[in-house]
């Protein structure tokens, strides 16, 4: 399989759920062709509220087993593992130290700048807090990923008045991150990601860091309830069937497949339940997209006067990058 094909993979809403019989017979075969183990992974939760986690632990085709059992080589995980006090964190710092350059690094939640908040371990009497822990772990690492909005920009764990100073985690440490952004992150992001980094390496990324596999569309491009703002018919209020943009939809400006993908087992998503996109994957959320339930203004900014609903989402667009 060439990375052109798993791609189209990973995007085909067909394969949801059935990733799986493609892909994991293929990453047998990577692995036994360059007499190669699994990669080891460090998960390590900082400031975070363990949603990512969750999501992860909800995958199907490939479930939670299937990503341990064939995958990765899961060495610290604080949620899934079965080593605990001095004998786990000598799994964290081991692996570090004698699996350079060979391990990837995933982290969930921000980063506070604060050291006196989220201190992640005690080692020999002495507390570490995630800032130390990134920064000793992100130096040794092949690859750094951060999973989920707070990792990747800061997130809901950043949002004023942030007593933490916490930030996104390529902020806190001097290397490049691949970032998973959402709130939570779908779990086909997070797998799809590592899997596309264990066979080709580092993923194409777009102007935020993200795989453009999954971020490189807006969600208003593949809205179900497009057509309807293609005509200029609005709902009014919520549980009306029409294009949500005047009840604060950020789709337009908001990187993810969630129309075409969907979740809980592919079944449904924000819109077909509706509820506005409130923008959880963009930088700058939450304080950035709220009000969530407030339209984006009609007025010209600079001469007050009305403006039509399909200029406001093209200069939305233009103001914050990104395609409708």
């Amino acid at each position: 399989m060439d990375h052109k094909t798993y791609i189209q993979l990973c995007r085909d809403p067909e394969y949801g759920g059935r990733l799986a019989s493609v892909v994991l017979p293929r990453l047998r075969e990577f692995f036994a062709d360059k007499h190669s183990p699994k990669p080891p992974v460090i998960w390590l939760e900082t400031n975070g509220c363990s949603g990512n986690s969750v999501s992860l632990w909800n995958a199907i085709g490939p479930d939670l087993g299937q990503i341990l059992e064939d995958m990765i080589d899961l060495r610290f995980w604080n949620f899934l593992m079965a080593a605990q006090d001095d004998r786990a964190i000598e799994l964290l710092h081991n692996t570090a130290t004698r699996q350079k350059n060979r391990f990837i690094l995933v982290v969930e939640g921000a980063i506070a700048l604060n050291e006196s908040y989220t201190v992640v371990h005690r080692r020999a009497g002495q507390d570490y807090s995630a800032l130390e822990m990134v920064r000793f772990l992100g130096q040794f690492a092949q690859h750094v990923m951060a999973v989920g909005t707070c990792a990747s920009f800061g997130g809901p764990s950043a949002a004023h008045p942030n007593p933490s100073r916490s930030v996104g985690l390529e902020e806190a440490i001097n290397r490049k991150v691949i970032k998973v952004s959402g709130c939570p992150a779908h779990p086909d992001w997070i797998i799809g990601t590592l899997g596309y980094i264990l066979m080709f390496g580092e993923p194409e990324l777009e102007e935020h860091g993200r795989p453009r596999i999954f971020y490189g569309e807006t969600v208003h491009r593949h809205c179900t309830r497009r057509s309807y703002f293609d005509r200029g018919i609005f709902a009014e209020s919520l549980g009306d069937p029409e294009c949500m943009l005047r009840l604060g939809c950020k789709g337009p400006v908001t990187g993810a497949d969630c129309p075409t993908r969907q979740w809980n087992s592919y079944v449904s998503w924000p819109v077909e339940a509706n509820t506005p996109c409130i923008g959880c994957t963009n930088p700058g959320f939450p304080d950035q997209m709220e009000p969530f339930f407030e339209p984006l203004p009609e007025r010209d900014e600079q001469t007050s006067n009305p403006v039509n609903p399909f200029l406001i989402v093209k200069s939305w667009i233009t103001r914050r990058g990104g395609r409708s």
